[in-house]
């Protein structure tokens, strides 16, 4: 299937990135979008924001959302990008993933190729499989998700959505955002 895929780009096909929202759109069906909302929810309310950064879980919580997987107690915690850190999430030993707040994981998650790449080498990762080229200046920050505790990220709100409503914002956010491995969608136009 990589090999595939991989075709499919270097042939001009499909993007990485228009492969990634299809395969995210499939894997998202039926799935609340917990991970959305927060998302958006911080990028319109400051103090929110705060909260979640302070107490993810608590601040999920908020807006009825069970932060913690349904098979053991966890704890959640939100890392926000900024132009001086970029956050990449990765489970080093197994595939340890907030569940119900991102859904699905993705298959490439779990691979230990990527584990391994995502401590070794996290910058050359992100452009080289996920064509997101961080730029030199931010500091790229990797952090070990385990069975206690799961990492969302809080990406940086994209440029041209000023004075949207937070329904419109949370259709930004994509899953491999909140895993720090892309950037929020465009908006429009």
């Amino acid at each position: 299937m990589d090999a595939l895929a991989a075709a499919l780009v270097e042939n001009g096909v499909v993007t990485r990135g228009e492969l990634r929202d299809a395969v995210e759109r499939i894997d998202a069906l039926g799935v609340a979008a917990a991970g959305p909302r927060l998302v958006a929810r911080a990028w319109v309310d400051d103090g929110f924001r705060r909260r979640l950064l302070e107490d993810a879980t608590a601040a999920a919580a908020e807006l009825g959302i069970a932060a913690a997987n349904a098979t053991a107690p966890t704890v959640l915690t939100a890392l926000e990008n900024t132009n001086d850190v970029h956050n990449l999430v990765v489970c080093t030993l197994c595939s340890c993933y907030p569940l119900s707040i991102l859904g699905l994981s993705p298959p490439w998650y779990k691979d230990r190729v990527y584990r391994a790449r995502a401590v070794r080498d996290p910058r050359r990762l992100l452009r080289e499989a996920f064509d997101l080229a961080v730029p030199e200046a931010t500091t790229v920050r990797v952090h070990d998700s385990t069975a206690d505790l799961r990492y969302i990220v809080l990406p940086k709100r994209p440029e041209g959505a000023a004075g949207w409503a937070e329904a419109d914002l949370a259709a930004l956010v994509t899953r491999d955002a909140m895993i720090g491995v892309a950037a929020p969608r465009a908006p429009p136009g």
